[in-house]
This record gives structure tokens, C-alpha cells and sequence, in this order.
């Protein structure tokens, strides 16, 4: 590659690191190459060393998992958009119930008011000097006390009613409030994934299809060496747990999916993104589980990286910003990142914050 691209390169990886929050300061890239002497020929070409693409291998590394935390506040704003929506149908539910009822009430207190007015609206003790028969009088100041007590109940009732009503509109309006300012988070999370997506896939682009290739090549030994480290530990020395029949429906839910690419936000059919892929395949199974590799971190079992057993999911890099799912033999299926598929990798070819089980009490 001439000086002019190494010079575009270079100049691109600057530019990313200004817009990407997780960018190393300091990162040092090789000086574009000087132009070449006028009496030297013409045919000598430059080629990006490994080490400016080890650097811009990293760089990348750094802004797609950026966009998986993105990708993560996003899906989370999501679901609590659902459960908010589904509380505020529920809430409507209410109100249009409160209405119907409340109007029910008011057509009994009007009859029991008409037929009071009915009866002349007299006091008890008016009705005894114009009464012929002592004993009808009695038995009609009873049924008196008995609609007066039942005139009292209906009021009370239609009091509790309109203050439940109340409540509902007011809970309601809450939860509509809670739902405009999870849509700005949502917004403002989106805007920051597409933003670390459009610089990586910016940056990429600069590169020639040999650069990419060999680009491939360092990613696939980066892979390799972590996940050599990891097994060179003797984590899968004592390993025997097998899977529980849900965790096994999870797997092959999960492993069918290879070859399906990653899309941010997706959760199936036909493209997933990471936690996308667990959730769904845990759902398959018949458990349904967090949305996000955050959520799955903070409210799943956790268990002993020694202790996993296939099925089991493992929660990456310390933001629990990346998930995949535990297959057996050292091997996790995963949607790493856009501009990849669903695939098998080493269970530690990244760094492995900690391991949770969605099904804890199956045996």
C-alpha cells in the first residue's frame, strides 16, 4: 500500500479514536511511509505492517463492543417499554371497568332516591300518626332502615369506586411518563450503536481485500491464543456436569441458528444479536429469561466457571456486555458482532466475567 493510503488509514484509525468513548489515549500507529525518491521506481509497493492492523484490529474490538453496551441499553429500554405498555392496557382495562361500574351505581342510588320520593320522603315519626295499623308501620320502618342502610352502601361504594378510578389515571399517566423518557433512552442508545457501528464499518472500509484478510487472520490467533490460555488453566479438568434436558433444547435451539447473521436488537427469526440468541433458545426451552447479557448477569444463578454444564450461559468482558451459550468440550455458540454470523468459539476466546445457569433447580 502506497504512502497516500497508509496516510488514509492512519488517518482513519484517528478519527475513530476521537469518536468512541472506549478508545485507548496513547495508542501508537506507525508513521505514514515518506514519498518514495524521485529516481526510485515506480513499481515498489508498501504493504500495512501486522502490527498497524493489530492496532486497528484492536480499535475495532473496542468499538463494536462499545455498540454491544449500546445494544444492551437499547434492548433493555425496549423491554420495559413492553411491560410499561402492557401495565398501561391494564391500567385502561381498569378505568373503562371503574366507568361501568361507577355508572351502575349512580342508576341504583337514583331509583333508591326516586322511590323514596315516592313514598312521600316522611319521617318515621309521621308515618306512625297517619298509620292505621301499628304493625305496618313497623314493618315498613324496617324496610326504611334497610333501604336507607343499602342508599348508605351504595354511596360508599361509588366514593371507593371514583377513587379508584383516580388512582387508575393517575397510575396511568405515570407509567406514560415512564414510557416518553424510555423512548428518549432508547433513542439516545440507538443513536450510539449505529454511531460505533458506522466508524468500525468506516474504518474497515479503508482497508484493501488483502488488508481484510489478513485483518481476519490476526482476529482468528487473537481467539486462539486467549482460548489457549483459558484450557492451558485446567478449567476443563474437573468439567463433567452434563447438560438437564431444557439446557439441551437451549443448545439445539442455538447451535440450528449458525450461520444466521447478527443484527443489533434481533431476536429471530432471522438474525440475532447476542443475548437475542440466548434468550430466544432459553424461550425455546421452554424458560424464559432476561432480555439482555446484563440482566441475564444480575437476576441468573450464578455458578462456578468449573461447575457449568452445557446450556449454561457465559457473560463476557467486565460491563457483561457480550453473552454466549455454553455447547460442551470448551465451545460456546455465539452472534459475535454486525458483519458476522451465529457461530462456535472457544468458551474462552474473550475474557470470561462469570457464568450463570437459567435453569438451577433441574437436575
Amino acid at each position: 500500500m502506497g504512502a497516500g493510503k497508509r496516510g488514509v488509514l492512519t488517518a482513519a484509525v484517528t478519527v475513530v479514536c476521537a469518536v468512541t468513548v472506549l478508545a485507548v489515549p496513547g495508542t501508537a500507529f506507525a508513521a505514514p511511509t515518506p514519498p518514495p525518491d524521485p529516481g526510485t521506481t515506480a513499481s515498489v509497493t508498501v504493504v500495512t505492517s501486522d502490527v498497524e492492523l493489530e492496532a486497528v484490529r484492536k480499535k475495532l474490538d473496542k468499538l463494536y463492543r462499545a455498540a454491544a453496551k449500546a445494544t444492551d441499553e437499547y434492548n433493555a429500554a425496549e423491554e420495559k417499554a413492553r411491560q410499561q405498555t402492557a401495565q398501561v392496557v391494564r391500567l385502561a382495562r381498569k378505568i373503562v371497568e371503574g366507568r361501568e361500574k361507577l355508572d351502575d351505581l349512580k342508576d341504583r342510588a337514583g331509583a333508591a332516591a326516586a322511590a323514596q320520593y315516592r313514598g312521600g320522603g316522611l319521617p318515621p315519626e309521621a308515618r306512625l300518626v297517619l298509620s292505621d295499623d301499628p304493625q305496618d308501620f313497623l314493618d315498613g320502618a324496617g324496610r326504611v332502615r334497610q333501604e336507607q342502610h343499602a342508599t348508605k352502601g351504595l354511596l360508599g361504594e361509588m366514593t371507593r369506586t371514583q377513587r379508584d378510578l383516580e388512582e387508575y389515571a393517575e397510575d396511568a399517566r405515570e407509567q406514560m411518563r415512564k414510557l416518553e423518557a424510555g423512548r428518549k433512552v432508547k433513542a439516545a442508545a440507538q443513536k450510539r450503536v449505529e454511531r460505533q457501528i458506522e466508524a468500525a464499518e468506516k474504518l474497515e472500509a479503508e482497508l484493501e481485500q488483502e488488508e481484510k484478510e489478513r485483518l481476519a487472520r490476526l482476529e482468528r490467533q487473537a481467539a486462539a491464543r486467549a482460548q489457549a490460555t483459558w484450557l492451558s488453566s485446567g478449567v476443563l479438568d474437573e468439567l463433567t456436569s452434563k447438560a438437564t434436558a431444557q439446557g439441551r433444547e437451549a443448545v439445539a435451539y442455538a447451535t440450528a441458528q449458525i450461520g444466521k447473521p447478527y443484527q443489533w436488537g434481533a431476536e429471530g427469526p432471522n438474525t440475532f444479536d447476542c443475548s437475542g440468541l440466548t434468550s430466544q433458545a432459553w424461550l425455546a426451552a421452554g424458560k424464559t429469561i432476561p432480555r439482555t447479557s446484563q440482566m441475564q448477569w444480575q437476576h441468573l444463578k450464578r455458578v462456578d466457571v468449573g461447575d457449568m454444564r452445557p446450556g449454561d450461559l457465559i457473560i463476557y468482558w467486565a460491563d457483561a456486555s457480550h453473552v454466549g451459550m455454553y455447547v460442551g468440550d470448551g465451545v460456546m455458540v455465539h452472534a459475535p458482532r454486525p458483519g458476522r454470523t451465529v457461530t462456535l468459539a472457544g468458551a474462552g476466546s474473550m475474557p470470561i466475567l462469570g457464568v450463570v445457569r437459567p435453569d438451577p433447580a433441574a437436575e
